[in-house]
């Protein structure tokens, strides 16, 4: 019986978009079909708790919880307010036990409590970064911009791109309190955007926006000095590349042998091959992506075929991807949607 996946729209709402976007996936043939939209102010930003049972949303009021239905629609239980501006990432426990909230315009990292029943209760912990304050420009303010757990669940990474900092906080999975452990600094005004870590958790990559490039770290948690140890730089854009770009999302694929990276601005896709005993990169080819400001890539559960989530060209565009090449070829007309923001997937 052919396996049947439903895709999920993060978006920023106004006139044309009211919410999240529902999509029924075509995996064989690399398509999308619009089936609903969830009517939620702008939800910039979309996850999934561990189970896939729950979605939980950005929204204007804070964060917004729903039950994902056998059928895969959408059913709204509760929206909490996170005590802060709005956020722009979320990422929940492995036991769906907490949520956390990047605040990019804020400065600050939020702990939610998920009640049993899937629903996000009370603030457990909240805590601002601290910069050189309301005198500095951006590239010295803070601004988070994404939080992850380290692949032991031990720490939470979070990027602060305004400070270039990756601050990490040993975690309490009983209280979902904070205490800083750690601090890796990149390159002055990189821009640290975004961390994954490697399907073995041996490494991990951070996307630094300003300077277009990914660091590459070796990931020790056992060592008691420093568990991150830089081991490359590689640059995101071609050498001949416009100005003004920003690399925007990085994500694995190929079962972890490539790593892809858009670059706004640039407006490309660069396919990388991932050499899993080092963990360097090696730069296959980087190709547009016929879309304005890719600002999130995803692929299907096949990976033969990736969307573009174009946030100022208002369309996803969907390739078919060709890891012995690095070649992406594109699959069918655009998706008109407004803002897509991110992108999630499950297999009903």
């Amino acid at each position: 019986m052919e396996k049947k996946y439903v895709a999920y729209v993060g978006s920023y709402t106004n006139e044309s978009g009211k919410g999240i976007h529902i999509y029924d996936m075509d995996v064989e043939k690399g398509f999308i079909k619009e089936r609903s939209e969830v009517i939620i102010d702008n939800p910039s930003y979309i996850t999934f708790s561990s189970d896939k049972q729950f979605l939980y949303s950005i929204c204007d009021q804070g964060v917004s919880a729903f039950a994902v239905l056998p059928d895969g629609n959408l059913e709204l239980m509760n929206v909490q307010n996170i005590n802060g501006m709005r956020g722009c990432h979320l990422s929940t426990t492995s036991d769906n036990r907490f949520l956390v909230i990047s605040g990019y315009h804020d400065g600050k990292v939020t702990v939610m409590n998920i009640e049993e029943d899937g629903r996000i209760g009370m603030i457990a912990d909240e805590l601002f970064h601290k910069g050189l304050g309301s005198v500095a420009e951006r590239n010295f303010r803070p601004h988070i911009s994404n939080a992850v757990f380290t692949p032991d669940e031990e720490l939470l990474c979070v990027c602060d791109l305004g400070i270039d900092q990756i601050k990490l906080y040993e975690f309490n999975h009983r209280t979902g309190k904070l205490k800083l452990y750690d601090i890796v600094r990149t390159q002055l005004e990189s821009a640290p955007k975004q961390i994954i870590f490697s399907p073995d958790g041996k490494f991990a990559y951070v996307v630094c926006e300003q300077k277009n490039y990914i660091n590459v770290y070796s990931y020790d948690k056992n060592s008691d000095k420093n568990r991150f140890e830089l081991i490359q730089n590689i640059f995101t854009v071609r050498r001949d590349h416009k100005t003004n770009s920003a690399a925007a999302n990085i994500i694995f694929t190929n079962n972890g042998n490539n790593l892809l990276c858009s670059n706004a601005g640039d407006n490309t896709v660069t396919v990388y091959k991932v050499n899993k005993k080092s963990g360097e990169l090696s730069t296959l080819s980087s190709l547009p992506i016929s879309g304005n400001y890719p600002k999130y890539v995803a692929s299907f559960p096949d990976d033969k075929h990736i969307l573009c989530m174009n946030n100022d060209g208002n369309s996803i565009t969907i390739f078919t991807i060709h890891y012995d090449k690095g070649l992406i070829v594109m699959n069918g007309p655009e998706h008109k949607i407004s803002h897509p923001n991110n992108l999630i997937v499950k297999e009903l």
